[in-house]
C-alpha cells in the first residue's frame, strides 16, 4: 500500500539517490534552530491559551458563586475540545499542509482568546473555551508529524523534547502572569494579556517555521483516513502509548487544576500572586522534557517511563505534607515525571508509526487531552468530597496504571525477544 493510498506523507524535494533521513535537519543543521525556536513558541502559545484559566479557578468561582467541580470546566472544556477535534485536524493537515494548518489554528485560537475575557456567563465562558480548544487541536499532532518528517530520526527525540519544553513554559508563564495580574485586576483582564502574548507568539511562528520539504499531500477520503486510524488502533505498542500519555496527563491535570484551591486555604492562605508564581516549578518540566533524549539513551524506553512513573508517584506522595517546602518539592517531582514520560511517549508514537504519522499523533494527542479533562474534572470532584488526599489517590492510581503497562509491555516484549520494540 502507498503512503498516499493510506494518508501518509512520504519524503521529497531530495535527490531520489539520497536516503531521506541525509536530507533532514539535525542540530547545528541549517534551519534547524529557526524550526525549533518556531515550535517552541508554538508549543508556549499553546498551551498559555489551553491552560489560561486554571490558575484562576478560585476567582471564576468566587465571580459565578460555583463550586470547584464547576468552575473547573473552564479547563476540561478546553482540553475535552481538543481531544475531539485533534483527529479531523491532522487529517486536514495531511491534506493541506503541517505550516498551513498549524498557522490557521493559532490564528483562530488566539482570537477567541481575545474574546474569553469578556464572556457574560460560566457558560458562555465554558463555551468559548471549548471552541478554543477545538481550534487548538491543529496544533499538537502537526507539529509532531512535521518534526518527524523534517528532522533527521537521530534527532527527533530531542527535538520533540525543545518543543514539549515550549508547553511547559507556555504553562508556566501563562499561570504565573494570571496569577499576579488577576490580583491586581481581576481574572478577565489576566485572561486578556495571555491572549495578547499568543498572538505575539503566533506571529512569530509564522514568520520562523520553515517551509516543509519532506511532504507530500494524502487524501480527505473518511475510508482512507478510518483505514489508517484502525491501523494505528490495531498496534499494540500504539495503544500502550495513547494509555500511557493519557494516564500521565490524568495525574498533571488533576494535581494543577486543584492546588490553587488547596494553596487558598488554611494552613497556606495563599494570595493569588504568590499562588500564580507556584507555577514556576514548570521550568522544572521543560528541563526534564528537553533530556528525554538522553534519559532514554541511559536506560532505555522503558526504563525512562519507569523512571518518569516513580518520580511522578514520589512527587504525590510529598505534596500531602503540611508544610509548603515539602509541597513545593512534590510538585517539582510531579512536574519532572510528567513531562519526562511525555516527552518519551510521545516521541515514540511518531517513530513507531510506519504510516500516517499525523494521525497516529493525533490519537495520542486525543489520549493524552482526554486524560486531562478526566484528570480535571476528578481531581476536582475527589477535592470536594475528600480534600486534597482524594485528588492525590486519583494521582496515584493513574500512575499505578502507567508502570502496569510498561510491566505488560516489558513482558510481551520478552516473549517475542523483541525488546526494542516494546514500551
Amino acid at each position: 500500500m502507498s503512503p498516499a493510498s493510506t494518508g501518509a506523507s512520504t519524503a521529497v524535494g531530495a535527490d531520489a539517490s539520497v536516503p531521506a533521513s541525509d536530507s533532514r535537519v539535525s542540530p547545528g543543521g541549517p534551519g534547524y534552530r529557526r524550526m525549533s525556536l518556531a515550535l517552541f513558541l508554538a508549543g508556549v502559545a499553546t498551551f498559555a491559551l489551553l491552560y489560561s484559566t486554571q490558575a484562576l479557578l478560585p476567582l471564576i468561582s468566587g465571580e459565578f458563586a460555583v463550586a470547584a467541580g464547576d468552575a473547573s470546566w473552564t479547563v476540561a472544556a478546553a482540553t475535552g475540545g481538543l481531544a475531539l477535534f485533534v483527529l479531523p485536524m491532522s487529517a486536514l493537515s495531511e491534506r493541506f499542509g503541517r505550516r498551513t494548518v498549524m498557522t490557521a489554528s493559532l490564528g483562530v485560537a488566539v482570537t477567541l482568546g481575545l474574546l474569553t475575557p469578556f464572556a457574560p456567563s460560566l457558560g458562555a465562558l465554558v463555551a468559548l473555551r471549548a471552541l478554543q480548544g477545538a481550534a487548538l487541536a491543529g496544533l499538537p499532532a502537526s507539529a509532531t508529524a512535521y518534526l518527524a518528517e523534517e528532522v533527521s530520526p537521530r534527532a527527533l527525540v530531542t527535538a520533540i523534547g525543545l518543543f514539549v519544553a515550549g508547553n511547559s513554559v507556555g504553562g508556566m508563564s501563562g499561570r504565573v502572569i494570571t496569577g499576579w495580574v488577576a490580583q491586581e485586576w481581576g481574572w478577565r483582564v489576566a485572561v486578556g494579556v495571555i491572549g495578547v502574548i499568543a498572538v505575539a507568539c503566533a506571529v512569530a511562528f509564522r514568520l520562523l517555521l520553515p517551509a516543509p520539504k519532506h511532504f507530500t499531500a494524502g487524501s480527505l477520503r473518511p475510508r482512507v483516513l478510518a483505514r489508517t486510524v484502525r491501523d494505528h488502533l490495531s498496534n499494540p505498542l500504539l495503544c500502550r502509548l495513547y494509555a500511557i500519555g493519557a494516564l500521565f496527563m490524568t495525574v498533571f491535570g488533576g494535581v494543577y487544576t486543584v492546588i490553587g484551591y488547596r494553596l487558598t486555604e488554611a494552613p497556606f492562605s495563599l494570595p493569588q500572586g504568590i499562588i500564580g508564581s507556584i507555577f514556576l516549578v514548570y521550568l522544572v518540566g521543560t528541563v526534564s522534557a528537553s533530556a528525554a533524549g538522553r534519559l532514554v539513551g541511559r536506560l532505555g524506553r522503558r526504563g525512562a517511563l519507569y523512571a518518569g512513573g516513580a518520580t511522578t508517584a514520589a512527587g504525590l506522595l510529598l505534596s500531602l505534607a503540611g508544610s509548603l517546602p515539602v509541597v513545593l518539592l512534590g510538585l517539582v517531582l510531579i512536574t519532572a515525571g510528567f513531562f519526562a514520560g511525555h516527552a518519551v511517549a510521545s516521541s515514540a508514537v511518531s517513530k513507531t508509526a510506519a504510516h500516517g504519522r499525523a494521525q497516529a499523533s493525533a490519537l495520542y494527542q486525543s489520549a493524552y487531552y482526554i486524560g486531562s479533562s478526566a484528570g480535571s474534572t476528578l481531581g476536582a470532584v475527589a477535592f470536594h468530597t475528600s480534600g486534597w488526599g482524594g485528588t492525590v489517590g486519583v494521582g496515584l492510581l493513574a500512575v499505578l496504571g502507567v508502570v502496569t503497562i510498561t510491566v505488560f509491555g516489558t513482558r510481551a516484549a520478552r516473549v517475542r525477544r523483541r525488546p526494542a520494540a516494546a514500551v
